[in-house]
């Protein structure tokens, strides 16, 4: 069940939560990328929107949801990363998202995992230092012929 941030509750608060409500292999692995995701990034920051965990660094890196069968972590900038251990496993149709499947009993791939994380963080962290593109003046209208 999708649960509301009450006022005064933090993110962080709500995740705890989450893991403990789950209480089988969903909680324990959702547990597992969140050390994994802040040990990659020291600043993340921990968010609750749409009613499930989101880290952030500059912008969202990803979304840990769960389902029966999987974890599944959504990056939301996915298509921009360099995946070379390939690690998306769904999603990759997709022009903006990926996400990894995590299936009971699977082994999370620690290092490339981190790897993954940082490298959002980096998107991320760089596209904020872009410039914004400037736009062109708008072409002035000729008079109309009398």
């Amino acid at each position: 069940m999708k649960r509301a941030q009450q006022e005064g509750e933090s993110a962080s608060d709500l995740i705890d939560q989450k893991i403990e409500d789950l209480g089988d292999w969903r909680g324990e692995t959702l547990a597992k990328v969140r050390a994994l995701i802040q040990a990659a990034d020291p600043e993340v920051v921990e968010e609750w929107k749409w009613g499930t965990p989101v880290w952030s660094h500059d912008g969202i890196l990803c979304t840990g949801e769960t389902y029966k069968t999987a974890v599944k972590l959504t990056f939301a900038k996915g298509a921009s990363l360099a995946d070379p251990a390939g690690l998306f496993t769904s999603s990759l149709e997709g022009n903006v998202r990926r996400a990894v499947d995590i299936l009971e009993g699977q082994k999370i791939a620690a290092t490339a995992f981190k790897a993954l994380i940082r490298a959002a963080v980096a998107h991320n962290v760089g596209a904020k230092k872009k410039p914004a593109a400037k736009k062109k003046p708008a072409a002035k209208k000729k008079p109309a012929a009398r």
